[in-house]
């Protein structure tokens, strides 16, 4: 499994990141802003619901240029955290860890890393998933704020975040930075397990999540002077 950060500056979300991506679905998708378009990966894909305009070819090239262009041009950091569930259970067996959470404190400990390098603060805004799976998500966000990690302490995550609660919204409440990050979990992750011989290579060759992959490379989270990638925004978790 996967988990998707998107960090975006509060002031770039409000003035461009959100609106670009409002006006790329209105474009494709006309809707009365009152009922706004979502973009789901899954019925993009199938060409369901509001998107069967994509089974025209011209539009769905079209729609994909776009996209790209929208993923290429736009200011935002990248944090893709994947766990080999098989592996990690046989090493830890009774004591692995619950694999989303895992993720979670993997992936926020590099967002807080980010965030403490330039001395800045930010909130966490993650997608609904149900009662029962929200309830656990929240108290591990606030495990990681009072407790810290193995890694990390607890005064690490308070000095760059804004809230001790994660918020928590449903896919109908239309923000962009959940759409985008569904729209982007998938190819990345495939993209991970293909560099980790996971999967094979050239498993989606010529598919279009090679190119989405291809369109963000530049925009993962990385190490300030090194410019590593590895370990800071692609994180492959086996144990």
């Amino acid at each position: 499994m996967g988990l998707l950060g998107c960090i975006v500056e509060h002031e770039v979300y409000r003035t461009a990141f959100h609106a670009a991506f409002e006006a790329l679905k209105q474009e494709h998708f006309p809707h009365n802003p009152d009922e706004p378009v979502i973009l789901h990966r899954k019925e993009l894909v199938n060409k369901e619901g509001p998107f069967w305009r994509l089974r025209d070819p011209k539009r769905e090239t079209q729609f994909n240029k776009d996209l790209l262009t929208f993923l290429q041009e736009q200011e935002y950091a990248l944090i893709m955290v994947v766990i080999d569930k098989k592996s990690h259970v046989e090493w830890y067996g009774d004591a692995a860890y619950h694999p989303y959470h895992y993720c979670l404190a993997a992936l926020m400990e590099r967002y807080c890393g980010f965030l403490n390098f330039y001395n800045a603060k930010g909130d966490v805004l993650a997608e609904s998933r149900g009662k029962t799976e929200d309830q656990q998500l929240r108290e591990a966000y606030a495990h990681l704020y009072t407790s810290g990690t193995q890694f990390k302490p607890a005064g690490f995550f308070q000095r760059a975040l804004t809230s001790k609660e994660i918020k928590l919204k449903p896919k109908s409440a239309n923000i962009a930075g959940l759409q985008v990050a569904d729209l982007l979990a998938y190819p990345l992750k495939q993209q991970i397990l293909m560099e980790n011989s996971r999967i094979a290579p050239g498993a989606w060759k010529g598919r279009f999540g090679e190119k989405i992959a291809a369109a963000v490379q530049n925009k993962y989270n990385r190490q300030s002077y090194t410019g590593r990638v590895s370990g800071y925004g692609k994180v492959f978790l086996i144990k």
